[in-house]
């Protein structure tokens, strides 16, 4: 249904509502695509009042439509009305209702409203992330600085996951603030990209950079830079942080992977005891491998090939220099199929060790233990970001070594430009996390094609040093 391009009377729109095929829908079909369409708040409104003298009043699902569209369109006097309504007719409201009045009224000049409806919501539940960030962005607009960072706190300790582009907000609004407290603030932020492993977008790094430049008195510079494979900073010749555990933190993360993940209650969910029994004996006859390849995840490299093909490929990369290699594989990998040729798989397996997994079973777990098992020096090889495996561990200390751990072991690769051969970018050896001396800053950040690939690590790199 198009909606009309002018406010209509009540007789026309009785004729569209009998020539529509379900007239008891009509309205709500009708504002949703006044929504959809973007139409002007006053054929919207001739609408309502349209219902309103057939009816005697307007449901709520209605109000919460035409809500929607004021809130599209920045009618600020309008979403007020609204509110006025629903809260005289309706004790509480449905989170829908929260979310659309909130969003609405934070980016008007009723803002504070926003504020009191968001302690209305924590009354009854867990405000949404987008309900703290319409506040704090909000707030930060309004140069109300410290109670947008103390939203933000709310937010951390709720469980909220902070946008970036909320973050970016926070830097935005704050530069040339002599405000100690509130640089404390922006630099705790920072901290917590590290902590957390998080990567800002461009948008967001410029952000940064523009801030520690509007400091006042301290000179600040930045610069962006690609880290040398050495791990040296460029612009500053700071070597950034290495990568390697030391011999305890390895010994105690390989002690709590095993135990919290792989014999975890998850991992026997996705393959049995006596598989991963029979693998454990596998692999403590054959350490230590130098390589662990999840041989699925790199034969889909390339659609266009033969999977066999992509993982010879990579095999055959992977096993120069001697480098004990073990393949982890799939039982239906041996049965000579059109994508899987016995004489491939025969070729390949004098290259390096192979085990084969019951198809339905997953490998993170086996993949992850062969590792570990082999010793500090031996690499693994996937796409996976062993997103799952990481929550399972349940310290911010242990999680923040196995990212570390990751980082410094996962040999990432990407099909070529022209998609014929399979690049491998070797781990790094220094940490790719956001790094401080005190008078530097060194923050990584993706850019678009990194975005896409979230396995990879960002090698850009802001430097921020004083002069």
């Amino acid at each position: 249904v198009q909606p009309p391009d002018r406010p209509l009377q009540a007789e026309e729109w009785n004729r569209l509502r009998e020539g529509f095929h379900s007239p008891e829908i009509f309205e709500e079909v009708m504002l949703n695509n006044m929504v959809k369409y973007n139409s002007s708040i006053d054929v919207a409104k001739s609408l309502l009042t349209h219902v309103a003298k057939s009816n005697g009043d307007i449901g709520y699902n209605l109000l919460l439509k035409y809500l929607a569209l004021c809130v599209q369109q920045g009618k600020t006097s309008e979403i007020c009305d609204v509110h006025d309504i629903l809260k005289i007719r309706f004790k509480i409201l449905e989170s829908g209702a929260y979310n659309l009045l909130i969003r609405g009224l934070s980016n008007s000049d009723q803002w504070r409203t926003a504020l009191t409806l968001l302690e209305d919501v924590k009354k009854v539940t867990v405000p949404s992330r987008t309900n703290y960030e319409s506040c704090i962005k909000a707030a930060s607009r309004h140069q109300e600085m410290t109670l947008a960072c103390e939203l933000y706190h709310e937010m951390l300790a709720m469980d909220l996951v902070p946008t970036l582009d909320v973050l970016q907000t926070l830097f935005d609004y704050s530069r040339g603030t002599k405000d100690p407290e509130l640089q404390k603030e922006l630099f705790g932020i920072l901290l917590y990209l590290r902590e957390n492993q998080i990567y800002p977008h461009k948008a967001f790094m410029r952000s940064i950079k523009l801030w520690f430049e509007s400091i006042p008195g301290e000179n600040w510079r930045g610069h962006l830079t690609n880290i040398t494979d050495s791990g040296e900073c460029p612009v500053c010749n700071h070597q950034l942080e290495d990568s390697e555990l030391t011999e305890e933190e390895y010994n105690n993360l390989r002690e709590r992977i095993i135990r919290d993940v792989i014999h975890g209650t998850d991992t026997f969910r996705k393959t049995s005891p006596q598989e991963f029994e029979a693998f454990q004996t596998f692999v403590e006859n054959r350490l230590p491998f130098d390589i662990v390849i999840d041989g699925l995840n790199v034969s889909h490299i390339m659609p266009r090939k033969m999977q066999c093909e992509n993982l010879f490929e990579a095999v055959n990369c992977l096993a120069k220099n001697n480098a004990r290699l073990l393949v982890l594989g799939r039982k239906h990998m041996l049965s000579n199929s059109s994508n899987w040729k016995r004489e491939v798989m025969k070729e390949m397996q004098h290259k390096a060790d192979f085990f084969f997994a019951e198809n339905i079973s997953e490998d993170d777990a086996f993949l992850l233990y062969a590792t570990l098992r082999s010793g500090k020096h031996c690499k693994f090889v996937t796409r996976d970001f062993l997103r799952d495996h990481k929550a399972c561990l349940s310290d911010s200390l242990t999680r923040h070594l196995f990212r570390k751990w990751q980082r410094g072991h996962q040999i990432a690769f990407s099909p070529s430009a022209g998609g014929k051969h399979i690049n491998f970018s070797p781990a790094l050896c220094y940490d790719c996390v956001v790094q401080t001396t005190g008078d530097t800053w060194h923050i990584p950040y993706k850019d678009v094609f990194e975005e896409k690939c979230s396995y990879r690590v960002p090698r850009k790199w802001l430097c921020l040093h004083q002069k």
